[in-house]
């Protein structure tokens, strides 16, 4: 999973972050949909990487690794930004961009927990309904009641039908979903606060001191093993990194409401991925309600004009 890859979610991120990291590569001639499937794609091979970590490490020490991995890329890249960052921000603004660090050491942590229960595919998909009911609740239009009906009905039959799922799993999904709704608002929130990459890093920052201590404390010396630290560290970029460079780049020549639509893709995915790297085969039932939830997801965002935003703190 991305730091967040909402519909719209990063649209008013990218405008005030601008394309800084996304210099970094040489991207400027690859179309922006490629730009955005390559980084759904980075963000779900990581999550299935990860999850192979499970039987080595806890759930807990693997986020550590990939928020520590993202943290100190971010970090380095906003270093001069950083070293003023106390002088030229208020307290306010630097308590938004912790409450944003804590929300993405949530989203990631539920998520995570939620991977060692349950497949890939369908926990992404119950985590998406989080964004899906920001882009619902901030619309005004009487046919969106249409989709949020279909997605409940996605979820009905994920609920009901093709196995055992773990009810704590689809519990931690659910809190993933809600901290990736909050993780939307306050993006925006501290995308108008910080110039640059600068407000992510920091957010980053917070976000790995707040989950580190329970990763080493559960992890204990396996996560010193070499082979184990190098692996965590490309479940960090390709989860992280890569998506939010891929993303920011995409966002420069794409409307924010085309990149709801193709991140709307994400769940069916996971659900890919997962068949693919975990040899997790899901039920036809679990595939209609993957398609249901994609379906209201698309519809949601299509004709969307602006990403919500955050009321200002």
């Amino acid at each position: 999973m991305a730091l967040a890859d909402a519909p719209g979610s990063l649209g008013g991120w990218s405008r005030a972050a601008g394309a800084g990291r996304a210099r970094l590569l040489a991207l400027g001639s690859v179309p922006p949909p490629a730009l955005i499937l390559l980084g759904i794609i980075s963000v779900q091979v990581g999550a299935g990487l990860a999850k192979n970590l499970f039987d080595r490490l806890p759930p807990s020490a693997v986020v550590s690794l990939r928020l520590l991995t993202s943290a100190i890329v971010l970090a380095f890249l906003a270093r001069r930004v950083l070293r003023t960052v106390l002088r030229d921000h208020t307290r306010r603004d630097l308590l938004v961009a912790a409450g944003f660090g804590l929300t993405l050491a949530g989203m990631n942590f539920a998520i995570y927990q939620s991977f060692a229960r349950i497949p890939l595919g369908v926990a992404v998909t119950i985590e998406f309904l989080g964004p899906l009911g920001v882009a619902l609740l901030a619309s005004r239009r009487p046919r969106d009641v249409l989709w949020a009906v279909l997605a409940g009905a996605g979820v009905v039959m994920l609920a009901r039908g093709g196995g055992d799922l773990d009810p704590v799993g689809v519990a931690f999904a659910l809190a993933a979903g809600v901290c990736w709704a909050a993780y939307i608002l306050l993006s925006a929130a501290t995308g108008q606060r910080f110039a640059g990459s600068s407000g992510l890093a920091v957010a980053s920052i917070v976000g790995t001191a707040a989950v580190l201590p329970m990763g080493v404390a559960e992890g204990g010396a396996e996560m010193l093993d070499p082979r184990l630290l190098l692996i965590g560290l490309g479940v960090g970029l390709l989860s992280s990194v890569i998506p939010y460079t891929l993303e920011l780049e995409a966002l420069r020549r794409m409307p924010t409401r085309v990149f709801g639509v193709l991140m709307s893709l994400e769940p069916g995915a996971a659900a890919l991925v997962g068949m693919a790297l975990l040899g997790e085969i899901l039920t036809g039932r679990q595939w209609v309600a993957i398609v249901c939830v994609v379906l209201a997801s698309v519809g949601a965002t299509r004709s969307q004009k602006d990403p919500p935003q955050a009321p200002e703190a």
